[in-house]
C-alpha cells in the first residue's frame, strides 16, 4: 500500500465524530433551506418584473446584490467562526436571514426588496464557512466526499422544495410575496438546534492532531493564526479551487436565475409548470448528482489525492456539449431540453463532490473556515453575482435585436433569454472544468505540505 493511498483510510487518518450524523442532519436541514430562501426571488421573477416594470438586467443585479454581500460579509465571519462557537455563529445567522426573508414579501418597490435581499445575504453569509469547517472536524478525510456530498444535497433538495411549492404557494394566494413569508417558518425552527449542538474539536478527524485536539477541549482557546489570508492563498491548490468555483458559479447562478422565466417564455409555461420543470433540471437532477458523485469521489480519493478532484474535471467537461445542445433546441421540444440540459447539470453537481472536501486536503483545520470564506468570496464575487448580471444584461441586448429584426416583443424576449443562457452557461462551465484539471496537479504535493506541517 502506498503512502498517497494510506493517507486516506479512514483507520490511519484520525476519527470519526461520534455524533457525526446527527451534527450533520442539522447542518442538511438548514442548507436546505438556506437554498430554499435564495430560490424564492428566481421563481417568482416574472411576476416581481411585471409588478416593478424590471428588465432583466435589474433582474441580475437583484441576484448579484444578494450575492455579493453574502461574499464580502462570509470572510470576517469566517474568521469569526475559526475561534469562536461555530454553532452559535450558524444559529444566529439563521434566525437573521429567515426574519428577512419574510420582510421581503413586504417590499414596496424594487430598491426595497433589494435591500431585503442584501440583509439575507449577510445573514446567509455566516453558514457556508462554519458548516464546511465543523464537517471538515467531524469527518476523516476518506470520507469527507460523501459527508460533502450529503450535506451539499441541502442545495438540490432545497431547489426542489422552492421549485414544487413556490409557483402553486404563489398562485394559491394569488401573490408572489405569501412564498417568502411562509419561506421563514422552517429558518426559525432548525436554527433552534443549533443553539443545542454539540460541534467538534477542530482538528478532531486529523491524525497527527488527535493528542493537540484532545488537549484544546480543556485548555484555553488558542492564539489566532497570523496572515491567515496569506496563508491561505500561498496555496497553489486554492487558487486552482477558486477558478473552478468562478466558472461553476457563473453558470448556477444564471441557470438559477432565469431557468424559470425561460421555461415560461421560451418554452410557454405556466408559472407552476415552469418551476416545477426547473425543479427536475436543477433539483433532481442534484439529489443523483451529489450522492453518485460523493461516493464516486470517495472511492477515487483511495488512490490518491488529485483522483478525487479528477473525477469532478472529467465530469464538469461533459456537462458542457450537454448544456449547450439543450439550448440549442427549438420552442417545441421541451422534452429534450430537459434530458439534455438534466443530464449535464447532473455531471455538473460533481463540482461540489470535488471542489469542497479538496479545501479541507490542503488547509489545516485552524484555518479551514477562513479558507472556505476566501474560496466562497472569490467565486461568489467573480461568479455568482457576475453570472445573472451578464446572463441578464446578454439577454435584453439579444432581445433588442430581434425586435430590430421585426420579432414580436414575446419572441424577442423568449430568444434573447434562451442565446443569453446558450452563452454563459457551457462557457463557464468550461472554465470551471479547466480550474480543477489544474487542481487535480496539485493537490498532492499540497496535501503533503499541510500533512508535513501538522506532524
Amino acid at each position: 500500500m502506498t503512502t498517497e493511498r494510506a493517507r486516506f483510510l479512514p483507520t490511519e487518518q484520525g476519527t470519526q465524530a461520534p455524533n457525526a450524523g446527527r451534527v450533520l442532519a442539522l447542518l442538511f436541514a438548514a442548507n436546505t433551506f438556506n437554498f430554499y430562501d435564495r430560490a424564492v426571488p428566481a421563481i417568482v421573477a416574472e411576476p416581481i418584473k411585471l409588478e416593478f416594470g424590471l428588465s432583466d438586467l435589474q433582474i441580475g443585479v437583484l441576484a448579484a446584490a444578494f450575492t455579493v454581500v453574502y461574499a464580502v460579509c462570509g470572510l470576517p465571519l469566517g474568521r469569526l467562526a475559526d475561534h469562536r462557537s461555530r454553532a452559535r455563529i450558524m444559529g444566529w445567522g439563521i434566525v437573521a436571514w429567515s426574519l428577512l426573508t419574510a420582510a421581503s414579501g413586504a417590499a414596496w418597490n424594487y430598491v426595497s426588496l433589494l435591500l431585503m435581499r442584501v440583509g439575507v445575504g449577510v445573514g446567509e453569509a455566516s453558514y457556508a464557512p462554519a458548516a464546511n469547517s465543523t464537517i471538515a472536524d467531524l469527518y476523516p478525510a476518506g470520507k469527507r466526499a460523501r459527508a460533502f456530498g450529503l450535506f451539499q444535497l441541502g442545495l438540490p433538495v432545497g431547489l426542489v422544495l422552492a421549485y414544487f411549492s413556490v409557483g402553486a404557494i404563489a398562485e394559491a394566494f394569488g401573490t408572489w410575496r405569501a412564498p417568502f413569508v411562509l419561506a421563514a417558518i422552517p429558518g426559525l425552527l432548525i436554527a433552534a438546534g443549533f443553539f443545542l449542538v454539540r460541534e467538534p474539536r477542530r482538528g478532531a478527524s486529523e491524525p497527527a492532531s488527535r493528542t493537540a485536539a484532545a488537549a484544546a477541549s480543556t485548555s484555553t482557546p488558542p492564539t489566532p493564526v497570523d496572515r491567515p489570508f496569506r496563508r491561505v492563498l500561498a496555496v497553489p491548490t486554492m487558487w486552482f479551487l477558486i477558478i473552478a468555483g468562478i466558472g461553476a458559479n457563473l453558470a448556477s447562478y444564471s441557470v438559477n436565475t432565469f431557468t424559470v422565466p425561460l421555461f415560461q417564455r421560451y418554452f410557454g409555461a405556466s408559472l407552476t409548470g415552469a418551476a416545477v420543470l426547473t425543479g427536475v433540471v436543477v433539483g433532481v437532477t442534484g439529489l443523483v448528482g451529489l450522492l453518485v458523485g460523493g461516493w464516486v469521489s470517495d472511492r477515487a480519493a483511495r488512490r490518491s489525492t488529485g483522483a478525487r478532484v479528477l473525477v469532478g474535471a472529467v465530469a464538469t467537461l461533459v456537462s458542457v456539449p450537454l448544456t449547450w445542445f439543450a439550448l440549442s433546441v427549438g420552442p417545441e421540444a421541451t422534452g429534450t431540453f430537459v434530458v439534455l440540459f438534466g443530464a449535464g447539470w447532473l455531471l455538473q453537481y460533481l463540482y461540489y463532490t470535488s471542489a469542497y472536501p479538496a479545501v479541507a486536503d490542503v488547509v489545516g483545520p485552524r484555518l479551514r473556515s477562513t479558507a472556505t470564506a476566501v474560496f466562497f468570496a472569490a467565486f461568489y464575487l467573480l461568479g455568482g453575482a457576475v453570472g445573472p448580471v451578464i446572463a441578464g444584461a446578454l439577454s435584453d441586448a439579444f432581445a433588442a435585436d430581434a425586435l430590430a429584426t421585426g420579432a414580436s416583443p414575446a419572441e424577442a424576449a423568449a430568444n434573447g433569454l434562451r442565446q443569453a443562457l446558450a452563452v454563459i452557461v457551457p462557457l463557464s462551465m468550461a472554465i470551471a472544468s479547466v480550474g480543477l484539471f489544474l487542481a487535480a496537479r496539485s493537490v498532492r504535493r499540497d496535501n503533503e505540505r499541510m500533512t508535513a506541517a501538522a506532524g
